[in-house]
């Protein structure tokens, strides 16, 4: 039978399903790992054993990982804080077969994300405060946050890597101005900040993420085809570069000071090109490119934890934030047999029906990630050690009860060992402390040095 365009087609989506991509996943051709190499030469980049790695001189790997619309406190807690002996709440159970990578935090909370004198907009802060740890401003025009703790590590370790962080998401769909009373859509989009005007937008399209990791095109032309693009970027790069030298000597001097700003962008784009080009020839993963979003939201979330997990084991960044759902977010999950919004079933009066539903969806988000953190400790690092082991995520929402808006107690698990540095199977009351201050821990463990305060904290966690 003659072969249509549109059969084709479907065939070659077939082919770029989340099984290939999983089978593909097991066998990467990323550069091997060499024991004896360790601890100063690593995956392409040259390390210092006391900079962003472990003990052993594996890569140490930092993610935050956010959902949505807070959690219905009593399936979420355990009853009794311990090491080893407390059970599972129903919210938690599916992380029964990793509890020993993983530490359940209460007590932290996220009080710049409280309306204080600012009223409405606790989505909006719930997002925004989450990884920052200061007071917004609201307004939807005049953006102001802070440097996010993530992109504080990156600006530490970034240089390590090809890629000093990533930004992932679920919200296919973004919106702009404003978007929960009076403050900009920035704060509910993103939790990564680069500086305080300045958010570092999560990709959505698990394709595009892929390709701006590893190239374009089928594996074995990848890394030709990247190395292509950024020539031809820095080809016009250089064109614009000159031209606008030839325009600047014609220009008024107020024109003369917009134009520096434009060439303030053009010049970091230019770094960022310089940056990837130390790296050399990109790596090239033996793994099918995703064909885009995927209709059902269980293999879409999947999918971008995948990525997350394949940029860590290439070593192409060792800083990660996925954000799962924006705060606010109304998906509904038909895949699971809930059918209303998520945000609407939030505002649950204390209907039990409603409570259950959003029990449900907090159970199902926690499941993905277990099962996220079981094929990260089913991989082997550079030491012998799982991946898991050497690296640190935090899980979490900005919203603790997201009937009452309340961001004290927020839902938090630190997951994986970050190379020995945390104990898993544990749960710890902190007792009211700023989730700043664990912050501050992680940021100690990746070498930043010099932080004695970040955002609201007011200290290091003695017990994690």
């Amino acid at each position: 039978m003659k072969t249509t365009p549109d059969s084709a087609l479907s065939r070659y989506h077939a082919a770029m399903s989340r099984r290939n991509f999983l089978r593909g996943l097991g066998a990467c051709v990323a550069l091997p790992a060499f024991s004896s190499l360790l601890p100063t030469r690593m995956l392409g980049a040259t390390v210092a054993p006391q900079l962003a790695t472990t003990a052993t001189g594996a890569p140490l790997r930092t993610a935050f990982v956010f959902f949505p619309n807070g959690a219905i406190p009593a399936r979420w807690w355990p009853t009794a804080a311990g090491e080893g002996d407390f059970a599972l709440s129903p919210t938690l159970a599916p992380l029964a077969q990793v509890r020993q990578h993983v530490q359940v935090l209460g007590g932290l909370a996220h009080h710049n994300a409280e309306a204080g004198n600012d009223g409405g907009g606790d989505h909006a802060r719930g997002n925004g405060v989450f990884l920052t740890g200061v007071r917004l401003n609201k307004s939807a025009t005049d953006i102001r946050a802070g440097v996010s703790i993530d992109q504080v590590i990156a600006n530490h370790v970034g240089h390590l890597t090809r890629f000093p962080s990533i930004e992932l998401c679920c919200d296919s769909s973004r919106k702009s101005a404003d978007c929960d009373s009076g403050y900009s859509c920035a704060y509910q989009y993103n939790i990564s900040w680069q500086s305080p005007t300045t958010p570092m937008p999560p990709e959505s399209n698990p394709r595009l993420a892929f390709e701006r990791l590893f190239g374009a095109g089928p594996h074995g032309e990848r890394a030709a085809n990247a190395q292509r693009r950024m020539l031809e970027r820095r080809s016009i790069l250089d064109f614009v570069l000159a031209d606008a030298r030839s325009m600047n000597q014609r220009l008024a001097r107020r024109d003369q000071d917009k134009l520096d700003q434009y060439l303030t962008g053009i010049r970091e784009v230019e770094k960022r090109i310089e940056h990837a080009e130390q790296f050399g020839p990109n790596v090239d993963p033996d793994t099918p490119t995703p064909a885009g979003i995927p209709a059902q939201q269980a293999e879409y979330v999947a999918l971008m934890y995948d990525i997350m997990l394949l940029a860590f084991k290439t070593d192409s960044t060792r800083v990660a934030s996925f954000i799962l759902g924006h705060d606010g977010d109304n998906r509904s999950f038909s895949e699971i047999g809930i059918t209303e919004g998520h945000h609407d079933l939030s505002h649950h009066q204390n209907i039990p029906e409603r409570v259950d539903k959003v029990a449900t969806i907090d159970r199902w988000y926690v499941e993905q990630f277990g099962k996220f953190l079981a094929r990260m400790d089913a991989i082997k690092d550079v030491d012998g050690h799982s991946l898991l082991h050497n690296t640190r995520i935090v899980y979490g929402s900005g919203n603790a009860d997201g009937n009452r808006h309340t961001h004290d107690n927020l839902p938090l698990l630190l997951a994986g060992a970050g190379g020995g540095s945390f104990r898993g199977n544990r749960f710890v009351k902190h007792g009211n402390l700023p989730l700043s201050n664990l912050f501050l821990n992680l940021a100690d463990t990746a070498g930043v040095t010099g932080l004695e305060r970040f955002g609201d904290s007011t200290g290091r966690l003695a017990d994690v």
